[in-house]
């Protein structure tokens, strides 16, 4: 992906994404994560974990303005407090 392009154009250009707080962090431990995205005006118990695991697997963070406006980069009709850009799947061993 472009680094040119900014974290919000970079989400709505995704092949594939992970959205919400619960997938994302999901996302992130799974080392699917390629950039982690947060709202600025979600609530901090949200993305607060959101936040940690990104930063424990080296995954880059971005905060965007508000939670409407990533829930629409993401291609949703209510607003999304963090999403993830994700890489491809790797096959299961075996």
């Amino acid at each position: 992906m472009a680094a040119t392009l900014s974290p919000l154009e970079q989400i709505r250009a995704a092949e594939a994404r992970a959205v919400g707080a619960s997938q994302t962090v999901k996302a992130v431990r799974r080392g699917r994560a390629l950039l982690v995205l947060v709202a600025e005006d979600a609530d901090r118990k949200v993305i607060d974990p959101v936040i940690r695991a990104a930063q424990e697997r080296g995954v880059p963070l971005a905060e965007v303005g508000s939670m409407r406006e990533l829930g629409r980069a993401c291609g949703i009709a209510v607003g999304a407090a963090a999403a993830a850009v994700l890489g491809p799947s790797t096959p299961a061993a075996g």
